[in-house]
């Protein structure tokens, strides 16, 4: 212990949530899928809400869906392997500086839109265009009414003989966000953001098989946020970032950046691997990073917010239906990032334990 400074530990029984899958289809090439979600205090909202129109004109080139849904992320955080706080998400797909107030571009979150998808008859080639509300696909237009992003993705397979078939590609979000929203006693209006400002979410991705057993799944991602997002501007009428809408920074006319802002800048990348055993026991590790290139101040550490990550763990199904399943689940995960302890240029060091179950009926 070190001025008042603690390392914080806790064990103990808990819960994670629960999810309702329903979808289908309504007619010959027409589906729906709708996901009701709840946090562990029963809290629910729709992760997913969508329709979805199929070989349109008798083309596997054109389908279409729109709601709300999964980017997609030829990696998917939505099926993703691991439980644990850190460790059950991909950190480059939310990565986010410090000091920024850009949350609109986590491409692992659902948003709310319209895509367009088209695949070769034999599904090798893969091309997808999306139109979103710049909302992170909060409800009500809050943040997201005068403002758009663009997600497009392009891969292509290829037949690796004994190996298997690997499949490399690329993804693009570029976007508008507001970082000026209207007033009324001095508390931004939700939905009156104006004075749009870009960001940008470029990125290669690749599964590759090795044989039966092994496989390995790389994302690579380049981030670049305006200069106003970089001074905390950007997110004045989000009520899920905790901190009350009149106490967030907004760009009200006459507002002018400082003359050490900067645009900030970053690099991430996720590698995740898989050994499946058999169909009943896989085991999985994850290395991810983020490195900033360039902060949003002038003068700032240029190695803070930088994350490092691993996770370890394995899931044993012993009994998987067609109506029920059950995996034994056990995980860890070790995080370090740096400059963000409870006192300045400490780092900050988390590592979390799960041994639990995961069930499907």
């Amino acid at each position: 212990m070190n001025n008042g400074e603690a390392r914080v530990e806790s064990s103990g029984f808990d819960l994670s949530g629960l999810d309702f899958h329903t979808g289908g289809t309504l007619e010959k090439n027409i589906s729906f899928y709708v996901l009701p979600s709840s946090d562990s205090t029963a809290s629910f909202h729709f992760e997913t809400v969508m329709g979805r129109f199929d070989n349109l004109f008798g083309s596997s080139w054109l389908n279409v869906k729109l709601g709300k849904f999964e980017l997609d992320n030829l990696l998917s955080e939505k099926r993703i392997l691991t439980l644990t706080g850190n460790g059950g998400i991909y950190q480059t797909y939310h990565f986010i500086p410090q000091g920024d107030n850009n949350i609109f571009g986590q491409i692992g979150d659902n948003q709310l839109g319209l895509e367009y998808m088209g695949h070769s008859a034999d599904d090798r080639t893969r091309v997808s265009a999306a139109l979103l509300s710049s909302s992170d696909g909060n409800v009500g237009l809050i943040t997201g009414a005068n403002s758009y992003s663009g997600f497009f993705t392009a891969s292509q397979a290829f037949d690796a003989g004994k190996l298997g078939v690997e499949r490399i590609g690329f993804y693009d979000m570029m976007g508008l966000a507001a970082v000026t929203y209207r007033t009324s006693a001095g508390v931004p209006i939700p939905g009156s953001g104006i004075n749009n400002k870009g960001f940008n979410r470029v990125g290669f991705v690749g599964q590759f098989y090795l044989g039966p057993h092994f496989d390995l799944q790389v994302v690579t991602q380049h981030g670049t946020d305006n200069a106003w997002f970089g001074q905390g501007y950007g997110n004045a009428s989000d009520p899920n970032n905790g901190t009350a809408a009149s106490d967030l920074p907004n760009a009200t006319p006459g507002t002018v950046l400082p003359a050490t802002a900067r645009a900030p800048s970053w690099n991430g990348a996720t590698f995740e691997a898989h050994y499946v055993y058999s169909p009943q026991l896989i085991f999985i590790g994850r290395f991810e990073l983020e490195r900033m290139s360039q902060q949003g101040t002038v003068g700032t550490p240029s190695n803070l917010g930088n994350i490092t990550s691993y996770t370890i763990g394995y899931r044993y199904n012993p009994f998987m239906t067609s109506r029920a399943g059950f995996a034994w689940h056990n995980e860890y995960n070790w995080q370090h990032q740096d400059g963000t302890g409870p006192q300045p240029g400490q780092n900050l060091n988390i590592s979390e334990l799960l041994i639990g179950f995961d069930f499907d009926f």
